[in-house]
């Protein structure tokens, strides 16, 4: 008869250099809040997480441990944390022989058992693997088109917050280690005790998506001077009667051939291209004005208010009144 095993299941967070530190202690706190959740919920017997801190050695070529919340744990906590988080940056990735040392080992880690997870820009730390080969991944949406263009064999889509794949978990922007966390105290304490630790947090718990965040960022480098010039006009009368015709006139182009040369250089359809400048046009709007969502709509170049509905949310994943309840500024 098999024994429960009753040790912390150990999450070992990487520090690289170049590492989001507050990602790091919040995660270390995250867990440490999610354990007392446990304790209180089951005074006996809870189960728990160990935390520990893994970064290059100075003189070595191996990856230490550095912190660990079970120091004198009788296992000895061993190399293979069973979940091994890469954190985000704000000043980009390692030198290479230090990316490449820490792809090994996440590796080697990753071929003991180890679920690997990242945040942000971590993802690039992970693709070094080879790991995410042929996997659907999400990163900060602003990093979203430069990782896919580094690593071609990998599906970025940037507008989820968290795409778990079993051994493989990614989560998208910068603060998304909270929705990494809190994904990871469901797995491993279940959902009352993760439920609790976000609520005392003051967390959103998971669900969110990242596109409530991001904003629209056309593509202007891509060197077609007839399709930038329509870009121009766009954003200067907010796409107000943008018609295939007039764009394509504008061009100089055959429409037919209009069309493909503005899918080819923006990534979109000129429809889709104007409604996600009219639907930023209108994000702002909600965000400092009070007028109605039926007049914003009009403003935008929605006649149809329910239409204008449909877009917003299709392209934010909140409807008009959600996203002002969510991010309206207190206007006079």
């Amino acid at each position: 008869m098999m024994q429960r095993d009753d040790r912390p299941a150990e999450i070992g967070l990487l520090i690289y250099p170049g590492a989001q530190l507050a990602a790091i202690h919040g995660l270390t706190d995250l867990f440490q809040v999610a354990n007392r959740m446990a304790a209180a919920r089951m005074p006996a017997g809870a189960p728990s997480i160990r935390i520990s801190h893994w970064q290059p050695a100075a003189e070595a070529m191996s990856i230490e441990r550095v912190f660990d919340t079970h120091p004198q744990s009788a296992d000895g906590g061993g190399d293979r944390p069973r979940f091994i988080v890469a954190p985000p940056s704000l000043s980009g990735l390692p030198e290479p022989a230090v990316t490449a040392r820490l792809a090994l080992w996440l590796t080697e880690r990753h071929a003991g058992g180890s679920t690997l997870a990242s945040v942000c820009i971590g993802a690039y730390l992970l693709a070094e693997t080879g790991l995410l080969e042929g996997r659907t991944v999400t990163t900060h949406w602003s990093q979203a088109d430069a990782l896919a263009g580094r690593f071609p064999g990998i599906r970025v889509d940037a507008e989820k917050l968290i795409v778990d794949d079993g051994d493989i978990i990614t989560a998208g922007g910068v603060m998304a280690w909270t929705d990494l966390g809190l994904r990871l105290v469901d797995r491993l304490l279940g959902p009352a005790v993760m439920i609790e630790t976000a609520r005392f947090l003051l967390i959103d718990p998971p669900g969110r998506e990242q596109r409530f965040y991001s904003s629209f960022s056309p593509k202007l480098h891509h060197g077609d001077d007839a399709v930038l010039k329509v870009q121009h006009w766009l954003q200067a009368h907010g796409a107000r009667d943008a018609t295939l015709g007039t764009m394509a006139a504008m061009a100089g182009l055959e429409e037919r051939t209009f069309l493909r040369r503005f899918r080819k250089a923006t990534g979109l359809k000129p429809t889709e291209y104007c409604q996600h400048l009219r639907i930023g046009k209108a994000r702002e709007m909600l965000e400092f004005t009070r007028q109605t969502v039926e007049r914003i709509a009009w403003d935008v170049g929605y006649e149809d208010p329910g239409a204008y509905r449909k877009v917003f949310s299709k392209i934010t994943g909140l409807s008009p009144g959600d996203y002002r309840r969510r991010f309206g500024a207190e206007v006079p």
